[in-house]
């Protein structure tokens, strides 16, 4: 029995449901239902072997079919009342769901109304946001024009009442903004410091042309002036301290000016008379700061002055003027130490680090003398040192004003302040140094003043201020060299007008004369060559003029006052030779004036030697004492060994001038030759007497000569030259008698023998 559905619809069979299934389908279904009947393995094997009878087999399906049909009706016959409840259960729920549908279309029609609410409010949000968007914009711009007129009360005291510091300074900044952009006109807006191009913060209106800045330029201008009043009045305060003694310039520049430099700006654009005003009481009282201080500062360091050299003390000074008032002694401290260079040579110290490729602008790293300290202890300087202190605060000084004067007034000009502050310093420093030079006869000390001057040249230079500071060393250079130039001829003069009765005779050794003429050519070859890497024997001499007298292909680096100096030496060095020629005259015998000579020109080597300092003088003095120990040898041998000598060059002479008549074995007769007496008592002379006459000859050179390294060589060449001539004097005697050889030849003393007594006099030496 087949009940309705819940809508009164009632299934249709299968063939009206599917309206009409095909006949392809049909047996698409029945093909379906064979191969499932097939799959059963029991069929299977029954239709293979024939056993299956379809028609019995075909009730059988039918008759459990009904079965199972009838057992169906029954179970749902059981079931009827709950599917009845059931049934009641799915109305109910139907009309719960009609009723909520119902609900939910009411629902949507209340909300289509909201979506209509909604979009008009979302119009008004975007319309309010579009009206606070552009009052935004008004206000900001309005607070921008305000902020760039409206002057703050804080300001306003700041400027009036406040201290001039870092705040006082920040706020002239801003007055000056506020200032230049009121005076603002369309013909600024083309000048590349417009604080606005586009008129943006005024609305496209030029600032001079509204009311508020019409209105605010006369305000602005007030504090203007009063700020003016207020930065000239602490210029002069702190400008009057710079006046004051033992104040610290740098600091108050640094900490109270420079700091201040927009300040000077400010004053050139607001109010260019007192900026005017202020530049001219900074460099009057900047330029009598430095004049005092330097002034003040070489007074003390006069009294520091050691004075080593006075008008007396030349190469060839008269030994009245070495001795004391009330002594007939010498005065050793009056001996050379104005010609000793020793540790004077120290002040070039930092120069030549700069020469030999350190840094020019600071490679003077020792401080300069401090005179309080120096003052208390006692200390005493030469007068370079002096130089070099006064000269490094005079250019540390020149230095920092140069970059002040820029940085501060901003002055860049050929006739900027600097001059006006430095002028009367250097002036000052230029005439106290021409005081000294008038009384200077210290050769060295102003030849390393003027490498001194030629460092700060090159230092000037590396610090860019040479424009300024270059012509100054220039007069510097101007004033040394003249006066050098002086104390070279009083110099040369001494020595081209000395004799034995001025500068004294004294005995056999060197003479005080040498030593000086040494020392002092020593120390001004020391400081020109100081330095510079010299090759070989080369010295500065070389460095002007070329030793083969031939003119050099490159210029000197000295120039012409340099080239001057070193002809002066030059022509020192043959005065000096004609000076020691005729202080030896005074002595009696040709020996001592050899010796004398030799002593002489020993010591004025030996000082080149310990110096290190080589070249044309030390070649000229040696060559000289090479010959006067040719000549002492032979005077010294003559002295002890005079016949035998004689002997040997007259038969040498002899022997080389004639040709002798031949006997019959073709040698020449003795007696014809030589006398043999006179052969045998040389013979007899020297075997008795050749060890006495060299302990005679190591005693004579032991007392000549007070230079163990000189006597030593004299010494050598002595004997050796005493062996060569008794060589020589063997050699006569075989020659004279080549066939038989006298019976006194017995009596020759060997060469062996007197070579080994020479080197037992040099080992015990």
């Amino acid at each position: 029995m087949e009940k309705s559905s819940s809508n009164g619809f009632t299934p249709k069979s299968g063939a009206a449901t599917n309206g009409g299934m095909s006949e392809q389908d049909e047996s698409e279904r029945l093909s379906a239902d064979l191969a499932l009947f097939l799959s059963d393995p029991n069929l299977q094997s029954a239709l293979a072997d024939g056993s299956l009878d379809l028609s019995s087999y075909s009730s059988t399906i039918n008759s459990e079919l009904a079965t199972l049909e009838r057992e169906c009706i029954a179970l749902h016959r059981q079931a009827a009342p709950d599917i009845r409840i059931l049934r009641e259960e799915m109305d109910v729920c139907d009309s719960i769901l009609a009723g909520l549908h119902e609900m939910l279309l009411g629902f949507q029609a209340d909300l289509s109304g909201l979506s209509g609410d909604i979009r008009q409010l979302q119009d008004q949000s975007r319309s309010l946001a579009v009206q606070v968007d552009n009052r935004r914009d008004a206000e900001e711009g309005l607070r921008l024009f305000l902020e760039r007129i409206v002057v703050p009360p804080n300001l306003a005291h700041v400027i009036c009442r406040g201290e001039v510091d870092e705040l006082f300074l920040e706020c002239v900044k801003d007055l000056e903004e506020k200032y230049a952009y009121v005076k603002m006109t369309e013909k600024n807006l083309d000048e590349p410091d417009c604080p606005d191009p586009g008129l943006v913060s005024s609305a496209g209106i030029p600032p001079a042309s509204t009311v508020a800045g019409k209105e605010m330029v006369e305000h602005l201008s007030k504090l203007r002036l009063q700020a003016v009043d207020r930065t000239r009045a602490y210029f002069l305060k702190v400008m009057k301290q710079l006046r004051r003694p033992k104040t610290h310039v740098r600091m108050i520049q640094s900490h109270a000016l420079l700091k201040y430099e927009y300040l000077v700006d400010f004053l050139l654009v607001a109010s260019p008379t007192i900026h005017a005003e202020i530049r001219d009481v900074y460099v009057e009282s900047m330029s009598k700061t430095l004049y005092t201080l330097f002034r003040t500062y070489h007074k003390q360091l006069l009294l520091l002055d050691m004075r080593l050299a006075t008008r007396v003390d030349l190469i060839a000074v008269e030994e009245a003027a070495l001795r004391d008032a009330f002594s007939t002694k010498v005065n050793m401290r009056k001996r050379g130490d104005a010609f000793v260079l020793g540790d004077r040579a120290k002040v070039l110290d930092g120069a030549i680090t700069a020469e030999t490729g350190g840094d020019a602008a600071t490679a003077l790293t020792s401080s300069p003398i401090n005179a309080h300290l120096a003052l208390m202890n006692g200390d005493k300087y030469s007068y370079e040192m002096i130089f070099r202190s006064i000269m490094s605060h005079l250019i540390d000084s020149a230095t920092n004003e140069y970059i002040f004067a820029r940085q501060f007034l901003k002055e860049y000009g050929q006739d900027d302040c600097w001059h006006s502050i430095f002028g009367k310093t250097l002036s000052l420093v230029l005439e106290q140094l021409e005081n000294y030079l008038f009384n200077c006869h210290d050769a060295i000390a102003i030849l390393l003043m003027i490498k001194l001057t030629h460092y700060y040249k090159r230092m000037v230079k590396a610090r860019r201020i040479d424009k300024v500071m270059e012509p100054f060393l220039d007069r510097v250079t101007n004033l040394f060299w003249p006066r050098l130039k002086m104390v070279m001829d009083a110099h040369l003069r001494s020595i081209r007008g000395a004799n034995a009765k001025k500068v004294g005779a004294g005995d056999i050794h060197a003479h005080l004369v040498s030593r000086r003429y040494a020392e002092f050519t020593c120390s001004i070859l020391l400081i020109l060559n100081r330095g510079r890497k010299v090759t070989g024997e080369g010295n500065a001499n070389e460095l002007a003029s070329n030793t083969s007298g031939k003119p050099s292909d490159k210029p000197s680096y000295r120039g012409s006052a340099g080239d001057m100096l070193v002809n002066d030496l030059d022509v020192m060095v043959e005065e000096m030779i004609l000076l020691l020629k005729r202080l030896s005259d005074v002595h009696p015998t040709n020996k001592k004036r050899i010796i004398f000579m030799i002593n002489n020109l020993d010591a004025i080597i030996t000082i080149f030697k310990e110096r290190r300092v080589s070249g044309r003088e030390l070649n000229r003095f040696s060559d000289l004492l090479v010959q006067q120990r040719e000549l002492f040898v032979e005077e010294e041998l003559l002295q002890t060994f005079s016949k035998m000598i004689a002997f040997v060059q007259q038969t040498e002479t002899h022997m080389s001038g004639i040709s002798a008549p031949r006997g019959a074995r073709g040698v020449a007769a003795p007696a014809d030759v030589v006398n043999p007496e006179v052969v045998e008592s040389l013979v007899h002379e020297f075997a008795s007497n050749w060890k006495s006459g060299i302990e005679q000859i190591n005693r004579n050179v032991l007392s000549y000569f007070s230079n163990f390294r000189n006597g030593m060589e004299i010494l050598k060449q002595v004997l050796t030259q005493l062996l060569l001539y008794y060589t020589r004097f063997q050699d006569v005697i075989r020659k004279v008698w080549r066939g038989k050889p006298p019976s006194f030849c017995k009596d020759l003393v060997s060469t062996s023998v007197i070579l080994a007594e020479i080197k037992k006099h040099a080992l015990s030496i």
